[in-house]
C-alpha cells in the first residue's frame, strides 16, 4: 500500500449535517492530528441540534476530539432530515466557512452517502472547497452504504480505544439507538485496519485529488 502525505496541517475544517457525525466518522482522525500538531486551528461546522443539548454535547465532544486545538465550532439549527429542503440556508453556511479559512484539509460527509442531510453537505463542500483535499468520512447505519474507500488513515489502538470511549462519554442523546455501540465503532474501525495493514484505520472517499510528484 502506497502511504502519500498532505503536507504541513495547518488549518482543518470539519463539517457534520447533524451533532456527532465529525466525531463517528472522523474522529480518531481529528484525535491524531490534534495530538502530533498542538494549536493545529480546527473550523467545525454542524448544520443540525444547535440551540439545545444536542449543541451542548458537541461542544464537549469537539473538545475531547480536538485537544490543545484552537477550536471553532458553529452549530446551526437547520431541521434534522430536512436539508434538501433548507439548501439555501446550509449552501449559505457554508460559504460562510469558506470566507472565514483557507484550509489544508477539509473532513466531510461522504458524496454518496444514503441519508441525504449528508449527501447534501457533502455535495455542498466539494463546490465550496474546490482547490482543497475533501475527505469523505463514514458513517454506518442501517442503509447499508458502505463502499470501497480509497483512502485510510491509521490509528493506533490507543487512538481507537480513545474515539470509541469519547463517543460513549459524550453523546448520552444517542445511546439508545441499537447501532450505536463500542462493537459497531471498534468493529469498523478494525475492518479498515484490515484493508490498510494496521490494526485500526478511518476510511475515506476521495472525489478528486491533484498530485504533485515532481514538487
Amino acid at each position: 500500500m502506497i502511504r502519500l502525505g498532505a503536507g504541513r496541517l495547518d488549518r482543518i475544517v470539519a463539517v457534520g449535517a447533524h451533532c456527532d457525525d465529525i466525531a463517528i466518522g472522523a474522529g480518531g482522525t481529528l484525535l491524531t492530528l490534534c495530538l502530533a500538531r498542538p494549536g493545529v486551528r480546527v473550523d467545525a461546522l454542524v448544520l443540525s441540534g444547535g440551540g439545545g443539548e444536542r449543541e451542548q454535547e458537541e461542544q464537549a465532544a469537539l473538545a475531547a476530539f480536538c485537544p490543545a486545538a484552537d477550536l471553532r465550532l458553529t452549530v446551526h439549527k437547520l431541521p434534522d432530515g430536512r436539508l434538501p429542503a433548507h439548501w439555501e440556508e446550509a449552501k449559505a453556511a457554508v460559504e460562510e466557512l469558506r470566507g472565514q479559512t483557507d484550509p489544508d484539509l477539509v473532513l466531510a460527509p461522504r458524496t454518496d452517502d444514503a441519508h441525504q442531510d449528508h449527501r447534501g453537505l457533502a455535495r455542498l463542500m466539494t463546490t465550496a472547497f474546490r482547490d482543497h483535499l475533501v475527505l469523505g468520512y463514514e458513517i454506518v447505519k442501517w442503509d447499508g452504504d458502505l463502499g470501497r474507500p480509497a483512502a485510510y488513515q491509521p490509528l493506533s489502538p490507543e487512538v481507537a480505544e480513545r474515539k470509541v470511549r469519547l463517543l460513549e462519554e459524550h453523546y448520552p442523546s444517542q445511546r439508545h439507538r441499537p447501532w450505536y455501540d463500542r462493537e459497531a465503532f471498534l468493529g469498523l474501525a478494525r475492518i479498515r485496519g484490515i484493508e490498510s495493514n494496521a490494526r485500526y484505520a478511518e476510511a475515506f472517499a476521495v472525489t478528486k485529488l491533484t498530485l504533485n510528484l515532481g514538487g
